[in-house]
């Protein structure tokens, strides 16, 4: 049912390269890290926090190339902590506005979710996708197909930021398929500000990179957003 209201790695040269950017946020917001990272090295767990404008440009620029990309390289839904839910049960057990009831394996029934996508609400878990806000096949044109296969299946399943997997309507995810900022925006235009923010803190925890069109799109659309802090715990 849908009903409408308002509302420790090899480093590639290119991951070296980010590495470097966010030594450069350690650097600007040493004082209010909650990790004692020096200005010279972050390490996963490290947490930097910015304005979302100098985390864009923080992140470095390049050209993107998808070949080799297959989406099974990124294993998903797991029950990483074993308890019978998977990734994408937890998510949505988390997102839900009104708490489902669990049953046996982890069976979701009852709940009710927001869609910030399309300014949607539901009242069926079948009607909803579990979206990566920055795609699988994104982050492998972005960095990832130099990762490891355990780094591909934590992205893929990354419950430590809230930001990185979103329950939205099967219909908008599926809408947005691939696609980067530059091609596609959420319909509810409510919402664009923070999916630019939430894109740009999901590509810095990861360590990937931007291409050009991706970041003049994201810059447009920042420079008419609030230039909202982030905090963001690295990942890689």
């Amino acid at each position: 049912m849908i009903f409408e209201r308002n509302p420790v790695v090899r480093f590639t040269p290119a991951a070296r390269t980010a590495a470097a950017a966010l030594s450069a946020f350690v650097v600007l917001l040493a004082p209010t890290t909650a990790h004692a990272a020096t200005p010279t090295h972050v390490a996963p767990g490290d947490t930097v926090a910015m304005p979302v404008r100098d985390a864009l440009k923080a992140l470095p620029v390049q050209d993107e190339s998808r070949a080799g990309y297959e989406r099974t390289k990124f294993r998903h839904w797991i029950d990483a902590d074993k308890d019978s839910c998977n990734t994408r049960q937890e998510v949505l057990k988390a997102e839900a506005v009104l708490a489902p009831q669990q049953g046996p394996g982890c069976a979701l029934t009852g709940g009710e979710w927001y869609s910030p996508y399309d300014d949607k609400y539901f009242t069926d878990a079948r009607g909803l996708d579990i979206d990566h806000l920055v795609p699988l096949a994104e982050a492998w044109d972005s960095g990832a197909s130099a990762w490891t296969a355990k780094e591909r299946e934590a992205y893929a399943n990354d419950l430590g930021d809230d930001r990185a997997l979103i329950a939205v309507s099967a219909a908008s995810n599926r809408s947005k398929s691939d696609q980067d900022p530059s091609t596609w925006q959420p319909p509810a235009q409510g919402y664009r500000c923070q999916y630019a923010t939430d894109w740009v803190a999901d590509k810095t925890r990861w360590g990937l990179t931007i291409d050009p069109t991706e970041h003049a799109a994201l810059s447009e659309a920042l420079s008419n957003c609030p230039d909202q802090p982030i905090t963001v715990t690295l990942a890689r």
